[in-house]
């Protein structure tokens, strides 16, 4: 029986206290500096007024060759409002409305920067947990033996679902409520093309679709989400995300009762109970683990599309679940328990790591070799601020989730080594938190990104958060099941 000892629940809870700072620290800031949209464009126009007066303007615009044109003004906001603009945004700026929007989306980005912290890290975990639960399933339907003995901790590493789910759904509900705009697609006003000419400029225009007396063309109508909207609307999208998370925490609840049932009753009743709900599943994990990235991630970027992007995603959240459980083990290994487990298992989890790895590498380059050769524009958009303002951060992902891998734990004896094994693994988890972070974060914030105090705190904070839940989940069961029928197998267990 695992315990889990007040030191390491000690520890745990010194990290939620950081996360939950930084995530207060992050609503408290962008709270404090927030402007409204109607100030921000009257403050605007005065400092363009003034600077026009002094002959600032038109001397950027006469010399923009040399010049930006607007960065005068620029300078002015920076100063009055206490913000900053990157080179690129103050050069691409051709029009009063081009500053009043760049504007804008600065203040929108601070305000969002929270809710896309506590998003990632909560989808981070989020989906480990899950990745955890299919590969317990992928246990029982492949009848793998070497693993038997290891089963209580992707069952433990699952029970963070029902946590990390409600949060989600939070989220959720909250964006649908306009608390926040990670969803942009949830505005709508995006989908309709006339607006009530009188409701302009007011707190709640009206709109329609429908070309009658007093309307006038919406301003903000975008054609694409507007054919988008049989799929991405608000009650079907809550009610999939429910529909996710209720299966997935069914099937988790099932599969550790099944497994304790076992260890009191013995034979094949329960094992077989437990292969024919994993064999099902799969299928519906299949099916959810892509439309849940299309949902939750690939939605952001509204106009965006892959048809790659759910298995990218998955073997990305897949490969994190395996370093997670590798992790766990070889914890448990070092504190004494896991007697059975030995080189042989780490060999596996070194070839686990290394293989997911190299296929979650081979569909990025797949993803974007296809979406480079072809240069379709709604396609490329994706990229192109990843490549521009995130492009360090895309180095250190490749490095970490693919050199690390390659370098480290490609050698069979490499493998068999905990420590080894263990140092990749946390290196590969750091790596897929940066390669979520960068699925999520340009189509949130754009290019007024951080990965400062909120950003980390708030993992560290997720990293204390599933720690607990799963150390906890794993101390109220016994480590090794009783009758499980391919227990000598994985006690000798040899490569």
């Amino acid at each position: 029986m695992y315990t889990f000892t007040q030191n390491t629940k000690s520890i745990c809870f010194a990290l939620i206290a950081i996360g939950i700072v930084a995530i207060g620290y992050g609503f408290y800031s962008a709270s404090k500096t927030h402007y409204s949209d109607a100030e921000i464009k009257v403050k605007v126009k005065e400092l363009y007024k003034g600077l026009s007066n002094k002959n600032k303007i038109k001397k950027d615009k006469h010399h923009a060759s040399s010049v930006y044109k607007f960065s005068h003004l620029f300078h002015a906001i920076e100063k009055e409002f206490h913000c900053h603009f990157s080179e690129e945004e103050i050069a691409n700026a051709q029009s009063i409305d081009d500053v009043i929007y760049r504007t804008k989306h600065y203040f929108h980005a601070k305000k969002q920067r929270p809710w896309s912290s506590l998003f990632v890290s909560n989808l981070f975990f989020l989906m480990i947990s899950l990745g955890g639960l299919v590969w317990l399933a992928v246990q029982y339907i492949s009848q793998s033996g070497w693993s038997a003995s290891l089963l209580r901790i992707p069952q433990a590493v699952s029970s963070f679902l029902p946590f990390g789910g409600a949060i989600m759904l939070f989220i959720i509900i909250t964006g649908a409520l306009h608390w926040h705009h990670t969803y942009h697609w949830m505005d709508s006003s995006l989908t309709y093309e006339y607006v009530y000419e009188n409701t302009i400029g007011t707190d709640h225009p009206q709109y329609t679709d429908e070309k009658v007396a007093g309307v006038v063309k919406n301003k903000k109508y975008d054609y694409i989400i507007d054919g988008k909207t049989a799929y991405l609307n608000i009650p079907f999208f809550i009610i999939r995300a429910i529909i996710y998370l209720l299966g997935w925490c069914l099937v988790a609840f099932l599969l550790r009762r099944y497994s304790l049932n076992e260890d009191k009753e013995g034979g094949l009743k329960w094992h077989n109970k437990m292969f024919a709900l994993s064999a099902m599943f799969i299928v519906f994990a299949a099916i959810t683990t892509s439309t849940g990235a299309w949902d939750w991630i690939m939605s952001i970027d509204t106009h965006w599309f892959s048809t790659l992007f759910g298995w990218y995603s998955f073997a990305s959240f897949f490969v994190s679940a395996c370093a997670v459980i590798a992790i766990i083990t070889i914890h448990l290994k070092y504190s004494g328990y896991l007697e059975n487990v030995n080189e042989n298992h780490m060999h596996d989890f070194g070839r686990y790591l290394l293989a997911f790895s190299i296929f979650w590498t081979y569909l990025w380059f797949a993803q974007y070799m296809l979406i480079w050769y072809s240069n379709i524009p709604e396609e490329v958009t994706y990229y192109l601020i990843r490549f521009e303002s995130y492009h360090i951060l895309i180095i250190v992902a490749l490095i970490l989730n693919f050199m690390t891998p390659m370098l480290l734990i490609q050698d069979r004896a490499a493998k068999r080594l905990k420590g080894q094994v263990l140092f990749v693994a946390i290196l590969i988890l750091i790596g897929h938190f940066i390669d979520v972070f960068v699925m999520i974060m340009p189509g949130t914030v754009g290019t007024h990104w951080h990965l400062g105090f909120v950003e980390i705190g708030t993992f560290l904070g997720y990293v204390g958060f599933f720690t607990f839940v799963v150390l906890r989940a794993l101390s109220k069961v016994p480590l090794d099941q009783k009758n499980h029928p391919m227990l000598i197998e994985s006690k000798h267990h040899h490569i």
